[in-house]
């Protein structure tokens, strides 16, 4: 905007010398320059250019940021996300089961238990020994689980059961507008098993919070919720008996009573099954309400999980931008590699496996 107003102002000048006696103007105005000492109009329109340039790179990182953020509702879904860019860019997928190939100018990457990834680029001057560059983040963030045994009610009320994970600030959780989502393992046709991942994504379940007048020294004594018995969600006022008959008789009913049936046939939906063939599930509880910018000038990130899906992005982001042509690795002598963990909010110890079977390369 500067550079057109400066344009136009030389134009200005340049069409009306009358502009000059004005006393902006004027020779005895310290601030007045000769037309001389003006930037060209061509090395102001390029400095205008490389402006709208960087700026549109940065739009584009931040809507690619919020994109990923929608994506990763879990830790399943974030790498499924992960694993999706990373083909995209060309990086070959490894199988932990077979023996790898590795070749210098390599970019190379695998996943573990859908919910860990590791990504590497390798230096076409690379050596064993010559050591890695390492950027750690984790996939998964606080958040609410479903228990094995999730199925509850009270008062005529369905209810899901729910565990804690990590450290969260539990209280942000209610009132707001809650679904599920992560891994079910489904029978195939075949009679084999498959993970899939699945995102109910209109809202189901919500945690309220009592009124004012049932909990009237609330403001001074402070919101101080009971885990086990406050927070559990709400499903649905309906209530059928999850132990008939027909689910004693039989094994394949009675291990899935631990789940609301309804909550199952939500689920059979998203995935185009049956509810026979769904074997078993994890899921989180999830806020539906998307990621999104805001602030009077769109400076801020409103999202959940930011910890540590924005460390992920950035890391996965500055592999695939570093070496996103061949030329990029021909001078490097090291390995380039991005770690994104699961269960760094409950478990730091895993970091430490996932080093110690990392720690070498094959030879070249």
């Amino acid at each position: 905007m500067a550079a057109a107003v400066a344009r136009l102002q030389l134009l200005q000048l340049q069409q009306n010398p009358k502009f000059l006696k004005s006393p902006f103007f004027s020779p005895r105005n310290p601030s007045f320059r000769k037309l001389s000492s003006f930037p060209s109009l061509s090395s102001q329109s390029n400095q205008f250019n490389q402006r709208c340039s960087k700026n549109e790179s940065n739009v584009s990182i931040v809507g690619d940021l919020l994109d990923y953020l929608n994506e990763s509702w879990t830790q399943f879904h974030a790498t499924a996300e992960a694993k999706r860019q990373l083909l995209s860019a060309g990086f070959d997928l490894l199988n932990e089961g077979e023996e790898w190939d590795l070749k210098p100018g390599g970019r190379y990457f695998f996943t573990r238990n859908m919910s860990s990834l590791v990504a590497f680029a390798i230096g076409e001057k690379y050596n064993v020994g010559n050591g890695f560059h390492v950027i750690a983040a984790h996939t998964d963030s606080p958040c609410l689980k479903l228990k094995p045994f999730s199925a509850s009610s009270k008062a005529g009320y369905q209810m899901v059961n729910v565990q804690t994970y990590g450290g969260g600030l539990w209280y942000t959780w209610f009132d707001r507008d809650l679904s599920v989502a992560g891994r079910v393992i489904v029978r195939s046709d075949d009679a084999s098993f498959s993970q899939r991942l699945v995102k109910v994504k209109r809202p189901l379940l919500r945690v309220p919070t009592l009124a004012i007048h049932l909990d009237r020294t609330v403001n001074q004594d402070g919101f101080k919720p009971n885990l086990e018995t406050q927070l559990v969600p709400l499903l649905s006022t309906r209530y059928e008996d999850l132990h008939s008959e027909s689910n004693k008789k039989d094994p394949k009913s009675l291990s899935k009573a631990g789940h609301h049936p309804e909550l199952l046939k939500v689920l059979s939906e998203e995935l185009d099954c049956s509810i026979d063939d769904i074997i078993t599930l994890e899921l989180n509880v999830c806020d539906t309400q998307p990621s999104c910018l805001g602030g009077l000038n769109n400076e801020f990130i409103f999202s959940g999980r930011l910890d540590n899906l924005a460390s992920s992005f950035c890391a996965l982001r500055a592999l695939i931008d570093s070496c996103s042509s061949s030329e990029d690795l021909s001078s490097e002598n090291t390995v380039r590699m991005v770690a994104l963990f699961d269960n760094e909010e409950v478990v730091i110890q895993t970091l430490a496996l996932f080093y110690t079977q990392l720690s070498e390369l094959p030879p070249n």
